[in-house]
């Protein structure tokens, strides 16, 4: 079982290690081929994606963040992120068929 921390943000990275938040392998894009069963990828992934995650049978941690728009669209620093609320939750996505 492999844990997966998808950012491409300098900022992101930082917090994780000072949320002492133990990752396997931190990587810029995902390519959901490669997850596995009992895998948990960690990020803040489109929907669709983070579906496809849980479908694979991989759990789905959601870095959540609550940017104010004077910062949206600009690197965050760890310390930002902090400002923001910068935390983990765990979510279970499934795909409505015929929608």
């Amino acid at each position: 079982m492999t844990t997966y921390f998808i950012t491409r943000h300098p900022g992101a990275i930082a917090w994780a290690a000072q949320q002492d938040i133990k990752v396997d392998r931190q990587i810029t894009h995902l390519d959901s081929n490669d997850i596995q069963p009992g895998d948990t990828v960690i990020g803040s992934l489109p929907v669709n994606l983070a579906a496809e995650i849980c479908q694979r049978g991989a759990a789905y941690v959601h870095l959540v963040l609550n940017v104010p728009e004077y910062w949206r669209g600009k690197e965050l620093t760890a310390e930002q992120m902090i400002e923001c609320g910068a935390c983990l939750e765990g979510y279970a996505l499934k795909k409505l068929d015929g929608v």
